[in-house]
């Protein structure tokens, strides 16, 4: 097991220097004019072009200008410094205020996947064929069927103007519970999908030999679903969830723009906009971190929840 983490690790380092070279060549390549674009329509003087231009090393240009910028960020990154955006503030300060944001944002909707899609996935596998897994079938495919930038604005003006039972925005500094309807619209789709993935599994299981084989010899149903159905099944759920953790970190762009929240990924998409290539960089790096550290747990909770898997 220790060597495996160790290569894992080996692998994560050359997929987290791939990943930030790839996002760092698509930045140097569209680029137009970043601090026009961050200046908007206002005028920008020749002195501030000219120091802004300097700071960036916006003036290196072709293919080794775009090596020698990536190095002096890799150098940067090394010592632990992310570099500052194009509006002079340091990225590893923006990061320090949307993280949080975006940290409950994404445990909301995890848990909303894993408490509603897991248990009634469970129940549907159990009582496949009956009114409660059609029912789920139809919800989960509608759910599906429905983007996020629909749903979110949907929930948004039901539960939030129309009911009065969240707030409609999360405003600056957001508290828990007005982070709950947002958290909800994020976790909807990893809920649909956990449900399902989880139904099929307990159904599957439950037609394995070991089953009939416990069944046969007396144990009860309860101890049967409940710990050799239950820890087989959660194997496909346990990757999907550990893959999902990362795209809940960095899809929730859609969900933080139309709340209002602050959190890494409205300011990804404000980077975006306005051309702030550091930032951009920035937060995928941090990103791309989360991706990894998190496949790496799933990939060790694999032998926790099967003794037949080993790691040599």
């Amino acid at each position: 097991m220790f060597r495996y983490i160790v290569r894992r690790l080996l692998q994560m380092v050359l997929a987290f220097f791939g990943t930030t070279l790839i996002v760092y060549a698509l930045m140097f390549a569209g680029q137009g004019d970043p601090i026009q674009a961050l200046a908007g329509e206002r005028p920008v003087s020749a002195a501030q072009r000219a120091y802004l231009t300097e700071k960036f090393h916006l003036d290196q240009h072709g293919v080794g200008g775009f090596f020698y910028r990536y190095a002096d960020y890799v150098t940067n990154l090394l010592r632990g410094d992310l570099g500052e955006s194009l509006t002079g503030r340091k990225i590893g300060d923006i990061l320090a205020q949307a993280w949080p944001v975006t940290a409950k944002l994404a445990l909301i909707g995890l848990l909303v996947a894993i408490i509603i899609g897991v248990t009634c996935g469970v129940v549907a596998g159990i009582r496949r064929g009956g009114v409660f897994d059609n029912a789920t079938l139809v919800l989960t495919l509608l759910v599906l069927g429905v983007p996020t930038i629909v749903l979110a604005p949907l929930a948004q003006y039901l539960l939030g103007v129309k009911l009065s039972l969240f707030p409609p925005t999360a405003g600056a500094d957001p508290s828990l519970y007005a982070l709950l309807l947002p958290g909800i619209v994020l976790g909807c789709l990893s809920l649909a999908t956990a449900l399902r993935l989880t139904r099929t599994s307990v159904a599957e299981n439950l037609r394995s030999d070991y089953v009939r084989t416990a069944k046969a010899k007396g144990l009860p149903t309860r101890r049967v679903v409940g710990v050799h159905v239950l820890r087989n099944s959660l194997i496909p759920v346990i990757t999907f969830l550990g893959v999902e953790l990362g795209n809940l970190m960095g899809g929730a762009i859609i969900t933080e723009g139309v709340f209002n929240i602050p959190g890494v990924g409205f300011n990804l998409f404000r980077a975006i906009r306005t051309e702030d290539g550091p930032l951009v960089v920035g937060l995928v790096s941090v990103l791309v971190v989360v991706y990894l550290v998190s496949n790496l747990v799933v990939d060790v909770l694999y032998a926790v929840l099967d003794p037949r898997i080993r790691y040599e």
